[in-house]
């Protein structure tokens, strides 16, 4: 079952939340939401169906629910935003509220995983667990702003067929040191058919200015605020380097680690079943009854 909820988020942009498997007949709390809830939060450029998969063996025995985030997937994208870190933050409260989630796990990636630790430190009474996936604390630097730019300029769209871009995604971009074919998939599922082909669901301006509202600053204060037990993942191939990923659970008031080898960016793509053993290892131990 794949089930759309729509969900008023900050100045009332309308948001779409989606499960993608029935809710479990005996969760693992009581309520609707309860400590076993759980909302997913893709990163930059994602949608919620790159939670499909997680959410599916999640909601064995919890209520998982993954949100569209502003300016993604069937989310509205406002021409003039906000794409500010407070109004993603405003719009993750929103759907926990909303959706009698609280209080819930926050599973996030990248530019997600951002907002769920910056929420819950501000709003530790709304999250019960957090698990960041593949996202630095550091300031990433007007450097790699300039390079996105660059990036997404280089992409070659209109793309013919969905095959051609999963192709260029997982071997042709020249930001890649070695062919990685779930990377395909997963830019596969952000593209949107055109009369001319094949293009980004969403507008790359948008997602510059998203990502301009967090890369310039660091984020250590704001992490050390997070009360609630935290999960760090990442992959020897990703964004995240390991001493970063260390000196965040260090940290974290209550922080534990994990590494899924042969991993990117994309942790959750790359290597689901160890994903998946990190994720359902964590949980078990911090909602255990």
């Amino acid at each position: 079952m794949v089930r759309r909820i729509d969900v008023s988020g900050s100045g009332g942009v309308r948001l779409a939340a989606w499960e993608f498997a029935d809710p479990p007949k005996h969760p693992c709390r009581e309520g609707t939401g309860g400590p076993g809830a759980v909302l997913l939060l893709h990163g930059l450029m994602g949608r919620a169906a790159h939670w499909a998969e997680t959410a599916r063996w999640l909601s064995g025995r919890h209520r998982a629910v993954a949100l569209d985030q502003r300016g993604h997937g069937r989310s509205e994208r406002p021409a003039d935003g906000p794409y500010t870190r407070d109004a993603y933050i405003a719009d993750a409260q929103a759907a926990i509220e909303s959706l009698d989630l609280a209080p819930a796990v926050l599973i996030g990636h990248a530019m997600g995983a951002l907002t769920a630790w910056q929420l819950a430190a501000r709003r530790p009474d709304l999250v019960r667990a957090l698990v960041i996936c593949d996202m630095r604390a550091s300031a990433l630097g007007a450097a790699t702003q300039r390079e996105w730019g660059e990036w997404f300029r280089s992409w070659p769209v209109p793309f013919a067929t969905l095959a051609d871009v999963r192709k260029w995604f997982a071997e042709g971009d020249p930001t890649l040191e070695r062919p990685r074919p779930p990377r395909g998939d997963y830019y596969a599922e952000i593209m949107a058919e055109r009369a001319d082909g094949w293009r980004p669901a969403f507008s790359r301006r948008q997602m510059l200015q998203a990502r301009e509202t967090y890369a310039h600053d660091a984020h250590w204060e704001e992490l050390a605020l997070v009360q609630c037990p935290t999960l760090v993942v990442r992959g020897p191939d990703g964004e995240l380097g390991r001493a970063e990923a260390q000196e965040m659970v260090r940290v974290l008031p209550r922080g534990t680690y994990a590494e899924i080898q042969d991993a990117g960016h994309l942790v959750h793509y790359d290597q689901p079943e160890g994903w998946r053993q990190a994720v359902e290892g964590f949980l078990e131990s911090v909602l255990r009854t």
